[in-house]
């Protein structure tokens, strides 16, 4: 009898100072139960026992300084952008206010760097299909007029055709469309096995009620 193969995905979570803690923080929450170390902690809860991957994160920055959020605490960082050589099968970047020029090209390099690559990137929207904050939704379609990105007004998430690119709506969408990646690469059983364990209320791709609250439908 042959053994399933097991896959360890290597997760970027790209930080910086200005950052949304949620944006990041949400996801991490619920693609870290998949982790190798919390797999062994809690395999029955979790049904960790029914999936053939993990998720283990690492936290990048400009430096290896505290980053400091928009709120919330302090994080330190595991590798600066610049030292990372490995190749990372997943990329999460969280949306926020970019204040530092160093600290954004450096961000921008890694993302030129390892974009191609990687197999999934959560809240990119760089050429394909995306949604973003409701609020900033005009003035973020706007400044991105010459790009060939086909903006979806009323969306809590949206995931390209390949499924290699998916964007989140306001800062709490980050959770449902982490759920449904993690669906998409674990399987039903696990995810809401994983998003009980939170008390998560998951809402669907099409569950967007600000989309009308904020006069885009």
């Amino acid at each position: 009898m042959t053994s399933t193969p097991f896959t360890v995905y290597r997760m970027a979570v790209c930080l910086y100072n200005g950052a949304t803690s949620l944006d990041y923080q949400g996801p991490v929450e619920l693609l870290g139960l998949q982790s190798t170390l919390i797999r062994k902690l809690f395999p029955d809860i979790l049904s960790a026992n029914e999936t053939n991957c993990a998720i283990d994160a690492t936290y990048l920055a400009n430096t290896l300084d505290p980053i400091l959020p928009l709120s919330g605490p302090k994080l330190l960082p595991d590798q600066a952008y610049d030292d990372a050589k490995e190749q990372f099968d997943i990329i999460l970047i969280p949306g926020g206010i970019i204040g530092n020029g160093k600290a954004e090209h450096s961000l921008m390099n890694f993302l030129k760097r390892e974009g191609p690559t990687a197999k999934y990137i959560l809240t990119g929207s760089d050429g394909k299909r995306a949604t973003t904050n409701k609020e900033m939704f005009k003035v973020i379609k706007e400044n991105t007029i010459d790009l060939p990105i086909t903006w979806i007004a009323k969306a809590r998430w949206v995931a390209t055709e390949d499924k290699k690119i998916w964007s989140s709506s306001g800062v709490t969408a980050g959770m449902d469309l982490a759920y449904m990646f993690l669906e998409y690469i674990t399987g039903k059983g696990p995810t809401e096995a994983s998003a009980g364990f939170l008390e998560m209320v998951v809402h669907g791709e099409g569950d967007d009620p600000f989309a009308a609250k904020n006069g885009l439908i």
